[in-house]
Formats: structure tokens, sequence, C-alpha cells
């Protein structure tokens, strides 16, 4: 008995893990202050980030790589899941919009790059598309709604 409920959970946990779901803002929010801490960023890095400007410096590599896995789009071993982004990013654009823009973005990791290597020039990419530039829009608009209240 003991043996089928052990079985149970590791089916349950490992099903549980195919249920990704997106975060909302406020998930969002609690990854950034959570990466910050594991990754903490100077003052004129933090500043850089709020401008979206990433400058390619292995703190904010390490920050974006933690934010991405922690966000449930980036693995190590997989590099980006594609149909995550798509879901997390879509914001006004078209799921499959995104997805084409997100796999134009995503490589192998032929190179065989860090970690942090690989999620940050992917995201570059991204941050220069169609997408960057919603995403972008979307974070400006909650800073302002932010300011307002």
């Amino acid at each position: 008995m003991k043996f089928f409920i052990v079985i149970l959970a590791v089916v349950a946990l490992a099903y549980a893990e195919d249920e990704w779901m997106p975060k909302n803002d406020a998930e969002v929010s609690v990854i950034r202050q959570e990466c910050v801490k594991d990754f903490p960023l100077s003052k004129e890095q933090q500043q850089k980030i709020s401008s979206f400007e990433y400058p390619d410096e292995e703190p904010i590599r390490k920050y974006l790589l933690c934010l991405t896995k922690a966000a449930g789009i980036f693995t190590e071993h997989e590099g980006y899941h594609i149909d995550r982004v798509a879901k997390q990013c879509k914001m006004d654009l078209d799921e499959a919009e995104v997805a084409a823009i997100a796999e134009g973005c995503a490589d192998k990791n032929v190179e065989g790059s860090s970690a942090d290597v690989w999620a940050y020039r992917i995201h570059k990419c991204v941050m220069t598309s169609k997408l960057g530039e919603r995403v972008k829009a979307y974070i400006q608009n909650l800073k302002e709604e932010a300011k307002k209240h």
C-alpha cells in the first residue's frame, strides 16, 4: 500500500509539472523580488533594466536567467519553452504570432554557452522584436497605473 501511495505521489508530481500556468502580475512581482535577492543588482543596473536596457553583464544575465526559470519558461537543458512564452507574453498579440517571434529568437545553444548567456541571448532578441515592444509598453502602463494609486 505504501508503495502504491509513493507511485501515486510521483505520478501526481509529474502531472503537476505539466500543468504550467502563465504567471499573473503579482506572481511576476514576487519572482522579481526573489531574483533580486538571489542575484543582487547595482542601482545603475536596476536603473538600466527599468529603462529596458539590458547590458551584457553577468549580474544581469544571472537575474534574467532566474526570472525565466522561476516563471517556468526556460530550463537549462531545453532552453525556452516556446509554448509557455506564447501563453505568458501574448498580451494583445495572437498566441501563434508570439510563438513565431519566440521561435525565431530561440536557439539550441549549439555553441554550448552557459545557461545565463543562452537565456540572455534569446531575451535580447525577443526584446528587439514586436513582442519586446509590446512587453515594454505593458510594463510602462503598469508603472503609470502604480503611480496613480
